[in-house]
């Protein structure tokens, strides 16, 4: 057998298969609170091997965008609920991603209007998306953030740590720390988004700090083989940009090696684009050489790959043993049955990306399935 297709465990976390559903934003939750859309969805694509959420927000200021889920109230924690009940009835795992967005907001989504918290007071040249006052969506320009103090980086911490046991008391298997694509930690680990002065910034070793505490503070409270992080050593999203993004991200990952965590979630190259992306005068990226280094330094978690996988880079990816999980995105969404799809090598709708963000269950839940095949 294929061995894609095959059960493994993952962590602490037994798995059918070791096909992914990759976290996509879809901007259908009001109020922050999961909804009976959002549990149809869910419910839709348990087939695969782990679910990721959707980015949630740990808190109200971690939000970025319009109508994405919390886990930090009582109403968004009983949707949530609801939604891993269905997954786990059809048989599937899954588990939230924990998201701060830092500086990728907008004033009108933070408490008390107030200013999105970053590494640095610089704003990015970045969008968000806002619901207008008729209910339609746009996309519009973040705000100007403010430098977090040192004080406040523990209660930052803290959010994380009771945002993961929220996670895991709403019945999610485990969480997936979002430490890439230009949010709250990667703004802090790469140096074009940190020009802090305290005992978070300069040197890898202090940009990365924040990182491994959050981690820390994660697996204390849930235990390593339920807690996951994702990392984006390249992409130029949320206006990110490291001067020498393979020593930073060695760094990441032989600090990571330390705990035995479920997996390590590696977006290779431009999010949603170029797999060989390179900023400024960097070299390509050397991915291979990444996990290596992580294997080097004694790290047992699974190696988890995404950005731009179809069936047949993902199968050589799995048997080379150059990765143990393949995470897709954009299939996952017109597909509900992507599994059964890249099992039986069938073709696969074409998603509607106007329906990506925000609106109703067309283009969410209405996909076709395939009869069953035998």
């Amino acid at each position: 057998m294929v061995k894609l297709f095959e059960p493994t465990k993952v962590g602490d976390i037994s798995v059918k298969n070791r096909i992914v559903m990759a976290p996509l934003t879809r901007n259908r939750s009001p109020g922050a609170i999961p909804n009976d859309l959002n549990v149809e969805y869910y419910r839709q694509r348990a087939t695969a091997g782990l679910i990721i959420t959707e980015a949630t927000a740990i808190t109200h200021q971690g939000q970025g965008y319009a109508n994405v889920p919390g886990l930090y109230s009582k109403e968004a924690l009983d949707g949530w609920k609801r939604v891993t009940d269905a997954v786990h009835a059809a048989g599937g795992k899954i588990v939230v991603q924990m998201w701060h967005v830092g500086r990728i907001s907008h004033t009108t989504l933070q408490p008390n209007d107030g200013k999105p918290v970053s590494s640095t007071n610089r704003i990015a040249k970045a969008k968000t998306y806002l619901v207008n006052a008729d209910g339609t969506g746009s996309f519009a320009d973040t705000s100007e953030p403010r430098a977090l103090e040192t004080a406040e980086i523990p209660g930052i911490i803290e959010d994380y740590r009771k945002a993961a046991r929220a996670a895991i008391d709403a019945g999610f298997d485990g969480v997936e720390i979002h430490g890439a694509n230009g949010y709250l930690l990667d703004q802090f680990i790469r140096d074009g988004t940190n020009d802090r002065t305290d005992q978070y910034g300069g040197s890898i070793e202090n940009r990365t700090r924040l990182t491994f505490e959050v981690v820390d503070a994660v697996v204390k409270e849930i235990g390593a083989g339920r807690t996951a992080i994702r990392i984006s050593p390249v992409t130029p999203s949320g206006e990110s940009y490291d001067s020498n993004p393979q020593a930073t991200f060695t760094h990441v990952v032989e600090e990571l090696a330390k705990y035995d965590l479920a997996y390590i979630h590696v977006i290779e190259g431009q999010t949603g684009g170029d797999r060989d992306y390179r900023q400024g005068d960097n070299p390509s990226f050397d991915y291979k050489a990444l996990c290596q280094t992580y294997e080097k330094a004694g790290g047992k978690a699974d190696w988890m790959v995404n950005n731009g996988y179809d069936r047949d880079l993902a199968i050589d990816a799995v048997e080379s043993g150059r990765a143990d999980l393949v995470a897709f995105g954009k299939p996952f969404i017109a597909n509900p049955d992507l599994v059964e799809r890249l099992v039986h090598n069938l073709p696969l709708n074409t998603p509607d990306q106007s329906t990506f963000y925000g609106g109703t269950g067309k283009g969410y839940i209405d996909y076709p399935i395939l009869e069953k095949v035998a």
